[in-house]
């Protein structure tokens, strides 16, 4: 069901909703937002709410600073966890316009969306489902989080070994109170690593729900004692944590078998100049190449250590392609406008796998991820050079910080906490 503004405005009468959470991401996937009252929601929508972008890393300079957000009404969501004693929240996610009404050019979730619309415009339509691990971690006496995780459960064991049961269960009936499907959770093969898989979405509602699932396991586990971690590889002698990005595509008078070796391929032709975007932090290499997560470019229909998977499977909804080699401290607007652009080339092109260079290898580290995407045209001519740009440098300068600590594995400042 798509929302309008006067939906969103009954519903916020007959649910007596006193707060608005207006939300929205930096350029790394980091949740901000705004809270306002609901009697100025209309105001919002028509005018804008102004935040200072100098502010959020990667925005805009000092002397250009301010910026407006416009909520979305076709997100409405209820915060099915905040006390209701003086009136119910909902939030919105909001799309980030310039004072003279232009679109923010570092607004990851507009760029999706055009993406998503131009695909249309070819009569594709791209379907994502996502799969995210992440750890958690006891929190200390003083309640920041340790390095200790809360159970020592290996994969799909049950409890009283597995300790996440409850919490997992409490994640996933807290998102289908807010209208995200799940279709798995279980425990993972690290000690207090956890899974929960979604059921596939449009390309927008599954960067939607990601974001949103990670802000709502990151509340419950606080309420636990615990820390959810998406680092990419919190324990150095375990199982990294991935996010697994599935991509399938209809075409009228087309089938996905006809059309998968051609999204594979231009995924595959593209994935080394789009890595940083998917693996974006320093300890995100720490994870490739080991514990089955992908070092190198392979692809098949089984083996579960592949970068790209095409499981063969009979019924037609199922059938996908699944990119394994994404961490969870990327931005999932980037990671799945980038993915599916170069799906999109593979298809116009109508590339094959026997063109791609088996086993050539993903970057090694950061910095050279920085280079492959700073010298990729195919970046520049999906992301706007503003955006582009700011996430280049940014990255620089976390390379820089790391290499000058003399411990390439102590976490960068876009990390959840350090690595020590």
């Amino acid at each position: 069901m798509l929302y309008g503004k006067n939906d969103v405005l009954n519903y916020v009468k007959e649910n007596s909703v006193r707060f608005v959470r207006l939300a929205f991401c930096d350029i790394f996937g980091q949740l901000k937002n705004v809270s306002i009252s609901a009697s100025t929601l209309e105001k919002a929508f028509e005018e804008g709410v102004r935040f200072d972008a100098s502010a959020i890393r990667g925005f805009l300079n000092i002397e250009d600073s301010d910026l407006l957000l416009f909520p979305d009404p076709d997100t409405l969501m209820p915060l099915p966890w905040r006390p209701v004693d003086h009136g119910s929240v909902i939030r919105l996610y909001c799309s980030i316009m310039h004072p003279d009404m232009t679109p923010f050019e570092g607004d990851a979730r507009y760029l999706l969306k055009q993406e998503d619309q131009r695909l249309r415009s070819r009569s594709l339509k791209m379907i994502a489902g996502t799969e995210c691990e992440f750890y958690l971690f006891r929190n200390g006496e003083d309640g920041n989080p340790t390095l200790t995780p809360m159970d020592n459960a290996g994969y799909l064991d049950v409890a009283p070994m597995d300790k996440g049961e409850n919490i997992r269960r409490e994640i996933s009936l807290m998102l289908e109170e807010m209208g995200i499907l799940i279709d798995t959770s279980h425990h993972e093969k690290g000690p207090g690593q956890n899974e929960i898989t979604f059921r596939p979405q449009t390309l927008m509602r599954a960067a939607d729900d990601l974001i949103t699932f990670k802000s709502t396991a990151k509340m419950l586990a606080s309420r636990s004692g615990l820390y959810a971690s998406f680092l990419p590889k919190p324990l150095f002698d375990t199982s990294g944590s991935g996010f697994h990005i599935s991509l399938s595509c209809t075409k009228e008078g087309a089938s996905f078998d006809s059309m998968k070796e051609a999204m594979a391929a231009g995924i595959l032709s593209r994935i080394r100049e789009i890595t940083l975007f998917l693996n974006p932090v320093a300890n995100s290499y720490d994870r490739l190449g080991i514990f089955e997560a992908p070092g190198s470019i392979s692809w098949g229909t089984g083996n579960r250590g592949l970068l790209l998977r095409m499981p063969e499977v009979k019924a037609e909804s199922a059938k996908r392609i699944e990119v394994r080699s994404a961490d969870p401290s990327s931005n999932p607007y980037l990671a799945l406008l980038l993915l599916s652009a170069a799906a999109e080339e593979g298809l116009r092109k109508d590339m094959r796998l026997s063109d791609i260079k088996e086993g050539e290898k993903l970057p090694e580290n950061l910095m050279e991820a920085v280079e492959l995407a700073e010298g990729s045209s195919f970046v520049r001519s999906i992301l706007p050079e503003h955006l582009a740009s700011c996430f280049i440098d940014a990255k620089k300068a976390d390379w820089s910080a790391i290499s000058a600590s003399g411990y390439p594995k102590v976490a960068a400042r876009d990390m959840e906490f350090p690595v020590t």
